[in-house]
């Protein structure tokens, strides 16, 4: 396993446009954003990868959570980023820096789910707290 990511053009050909690699283990989520100039992918290596939405070249990578990343979801306007991870925390990534915002504590165990309020003001997460 290369724990590689593929985009497409589906509509255009069946051929890969990129092949994106970088992740030291499986790949759990991808997202694009909003405003799909970027694309955010979440892995058991414990670090999060942003790629040009266009492309697919690496931009950046984003690390601060202590075990594997489950699922991303963008805010509304693409400038914020959330992570749930196995470390049973959350974390807000900003796309003008490229680094962490906020840390979300809270849960007592794994964060398996995130999303955002389409008004962007709310974050969401389900875990497997008892």
């Amino acid at each position: 396993d290369d724990f590689t990511l593929f985009m497409w053009k589906p509509e255009q050909e069946k051929k890969s446009i990129a092949r994106m690699t970088g992740h030291q283990q499986l790949v759990n989520d991808v997202k694009f954003s909003p405003d799909a100039r970027l694309l955010a992918s979440a892995s058991f290596d414990k670090s999060i990868r942003l790629w040009c939405g266009k492309t697919g070249k690496f931009v950046a990578v984003l690390r601060g959570h202590v075990q594997s990343v489950y699922q991303l979801a963008w805010a509304a306007d693409s400038r914020l980023l959330v992570s749930g991870s196995a470390d049973s925390t959350l974390k807000l990534w900003s796309m003008d820096t490229k680094k962490l915002h906020t840390d979300l504590p809270g849960h007592g165990d794994e964060v398996y789910t995130v999303d955002w309020s389409p008004d962007g003001q709310r974050v969401v997460s389900g875990a497997k707290d008892k």
